[in-house]
């Protein structure tokens, strides 16, 4: 069975405060965004939205993206995340239960 990667960025709900990740299973750790699971910038600044992610079959080159975006200037993140999601919706809404 093959692995998957994945970059991704999430922001806070006035879309002001940006967090880039890496992980091997990225719905458990939207999860754990939501709940505020680890201190941290994204829990203090309530970062728990998905706005953008790619997928890589290789852990190296997920590490390697994850740190090329987080060199980037914030315009750069922001046409980024424009370019397969404009409206910057939360990509993850349908994931969790509305409850």
């Amino acid at each position: 069975m093959e692995k998957e990667y994945w970059v991704y960025i999430t922001a806070n709900k006035t879309r002001t405060s940006l967090y880039i990740g890496v992980t091997n299973n990225l719905e458990r750790r939207m999860d754990e965004h939501r709940e505020g699971t680890f201190e941290g910038h994204t829990k203090k600044y309530n970062v728990k939205y998905l706005v953008y992610y790619e997928s890589f079959p290789d852990i190296e080159d997920a590490i390697t993206r994850e740190k090329q975006l987080k060199a980037w200037k914030r315009a750069w993140k922001n046409r980024l995340v424009e370019t397969i999601n404009p409206k910057w919706r939360d990509l993850s809404a349908d994931w969790f239960d509305a409850s």
